[in-house]
């Protein structure tokens, strides 16, 4: 199969980063500056199309010849711009993402630090100077005297950064191809090419948002907090009450105390021990204050095309030890949960659309908190449609249940039990039931549940534990009886330990009971799935007794080296093996003609027509898996005219 490797650059009023690539290349001065490209191991061209060159004939047939595959680094850019460009989309299943390939292999996704990873000479890499020139070339600048008042720099107003720039862009090209030929020879699934496929699909398809509701929600928020900001301001007399040093300052003229935080999740345990009324009022407002309902619905306005459709909320692959989505833009994946009842967000929905603050103030009271609960209704199906959404239950328990052949548990996912009632009757020896016997213990056996699956002790139960159902005291206890209630899931942890160990030790595939395989592929480790997909772990090594990797640190994004061990190996198992359950259940959903807008987690949101049901979705969400048998999956679905939190 021919190969052909793309890169280019571009230029856009809009902003990239805050906007998506969609909005980016839909602005009317959206244009192509360069256009790099290569066939195979041939020398990289350069067409300087913003000095009026032009993309050969021959390279713009094979845009869209199906016998030659399409290579970019972050290849939707390239797609989305390039069918701007022409004005006729190209077909998704021609390109391969070299971004993604990274990602799959467990290595950082952008093409930089790719090259870091790989440790890429300097002459390999990706220009340092890149960023700088993007800066000059690609985005308006600001109008200066010296500049002549201008809003964007052209390839004249500097021709020695402008060959810096070409330049840059055909060692991007050499860098992806580069990056491409080390990475090809280690195996992908051919079906996670389909599914990347599906995926471009539904971000190209996108969601209908309502703007009346977006756009008086943020009339009505920025009244409030000017009503609240007014009110803090009388409380405490401060020039700016949004201050944390000013407002910690006021609280310690206050009440004698020094403040350390005023972080969200401390402000209840702050109030019990001030103990002030002032001080509680003052804390109240600034909490209503921080509330985040502006920002999600100025991403919403950011983001919307011109058809009123929001475009590229998800990134294939973006968790890169499990394979999951990760949210892109709007950030579906953290919005404020609603808990209001669907009379209450119908009334409420219409009054924001309506703007009546009073009577939204009089029915609901915290108005913030009220559009924070609406953020999830401004997405909406079509026009004649329904969306239909529907999301396992339970679905990592299941999964790690029956991995590790806890009988007792796939008992109570068969028979359609309660898995806290039931774990809290394993660990106490009683008879547990949710409204009836001993219906206390619940709340304890469900936060276990929640807490410990994955090795965690007494600090996951503290953390998971916020409506202080465990005394402290008992917490040692409760770690204890819940791993003696689940012997094959802490079996299953240190098997998974152990041969872990042994291939890194000694490069010896081995294998857990449920088939789970783990082999050495050069510098990877390579963890083999039940329907054929692998997660990586690059560089893998025991150092002082403790497994390790390289790998992008979660809380600091940085390349370093990782420590890990069995549960938290299985987490990762466990979680990609549900983000294929997921995979499974889109596939089956679009063969039927059943379009997926969006998909958070375990959960996805159909833009239906009005014949379809939501028993018909839970039931293909929830029908047997081939690869997995034995697997007991369960969805529930539910119908609306808009998003929310059922």
């Amino acid at each position: 199969m021919k190969e052909l490797w793309i890169d280019i650059e571009t230029y856009s009023s809009i902003s990239l980063p805050d906007c998506g690539v969609y909005k980016y290349a839909e602005s009317e001065d959206f244009e192509i500056l360069l256009f790099g490209y290569a066939y195979d191991d041939e020398p990289v061209r350069v067409i300087e199309l913003a000095l009026g060159e032009s993309i050969p004939e021959n390279v713009l047939k094979d845009l869209w010849n199906s016998d030659v595959i399409k290579y970019a680094h972050n290849a939707a850019f390239e797609r989305i711009c390039l069918s701007r460009f022409l004005n006729r989309r190209l077909p998704i299943s021609q390109w391969r993402c070299t971004a993604t390939i990274a990602r799959e292999l467990g290595l950082p996704g952008s093409l930089e630090a790719v090259g870091d990873a790989l440790s890429f000479g300097e002459e390999e890499k990706k220009l340092k100077a890149g960023k700088a020139l993007i800066r000059y070339f690609s985005i308006p600048c600001r109008p200066t005297a010296r500049n002549g008042q201008r809003t964007r720099n052209l390839p004249e107003h500097d021709l020695e950064r402008w060959d810096l720039y070409v330049e840059y862009n055909r060692q991007d090209v050499e860098t992806e191809r580069l990056i491409g030929r080390r990475l090809q020879k280690y195996r992908i699934v051919p079906k996670e090419w389909d599914l990347y496929a599906l995926d471009q699909a539904i971000n190209d398809r996108g969601v209908h948002a309502d703007l009346t509701l977006t756009k008086e929600a943020i009339i009505l928020d920025e009244t409030m907090k000017a009503e609240l900001s007014a009110k803090l301001g009388n409380i405490t007399n401060l020039d700016n009450p949004a201050s944390v040093t000013q407002i910690k300052g006021w609280i310690q003229r206050e009440t004698g105390e020094t403040i350390d935080s005023l972080e969200k999740g401390t402000l209840k345990d702050l109030k019990e021990k001030l103990d002030n009324d002032l001080v509680s009022e003052a804390l109240e407002l600034r909490s209503a204050l921080s509330k985040t309902s502006t920002k999600k619905y100025t991403a919403i306005l950011d983001t919307v095309n011109k058809d009123e459709r929001i475009r590229g909320l998800s990134m294939f692959y973006g968790a890169s030890r499990t394979g999951r989505w990760s949210g892109r833009l709007v950030q579906m994946q953290n919005l404020p949960q609603n808990h209001l009842n669907d009379e209450d967000l119908d009334i409420a929905r219409q009054l924001v659309r309506n703007g009546d603050l009073i009577c939204l103030k009089a029915l609901y009271g915290d108005v913030t908190d009220t559009l924070s609960q609406l953020i999830r209704t401004a997405f909406i199906p079509a026009e004649g449609k329904k969306f239909i959404v529907s999301d396992f239950s339970a679905i990592e328990a299941r999964v790690l249940a029956w991995l590790a052949g806890e009988r007792w548990r796939m008992k109570v996912f068969a028979d359609g039990g309660d898995i806290y009632c039931a774990s809290a009757s394993q660990m106490f020896h009683v008879p547990v039931e949710k409204h009836g016997v001993n219906a206390e213990l619940r709340k304890k056996g469900k936060v276990a549940e929640l807490a410990l699956g994955y090795g965690g002790s007494v600090g996951a139960l503290k953390a998971m534990d916020s409506s202080h159902s465990i005394d402290e005291a008992e917490m040692p206890a409760i770690v204890k009886m819940w791993r003696n209630a689940s012997p094959m899931i802490t079996k299953f942890w240190w098997d998974v330990d152990a041969c872990v160990r042994t291939t890194i030790d000694t490069g010896q595939k081995q294998r857990t009971a449920k088939g789970i395989t783990f082999r050495k592929d050069g510098p990877f480790l390579r963890v083999q799935l039940l329907n054929g997909r692998e997660i990586s772990y690059y560089d893998p090594m025991i150092i002082n007794d403790q497994i390790t990797y390289m790998g992008t640190n979660q809380k600091t994004n940085k390349w370093e080296r990782i420590e890990t061990y069995g549960p938290k190996l299985v987490e990762n198992i466990v979680q990609a093996i549900a983000r294929d359950c997921l995979a499974e259940s889109i596939f089956r959903l679009e063969s039927r003609n059943i379009p997926v807008v969006f998909h958070v987690h375990d959960e996805v949101i159909c833009d239906a027509d009005i014949g379809h049901t939501a028993e018909e979705i839970s039931g293909i969400m929830s029908r047997p898996i081939s690869w997995a048998p034995g697997l007991l999956l369960k969805a529930e679905a539910y119908e609306s005219q808009y998003y929310k939190k059922d």
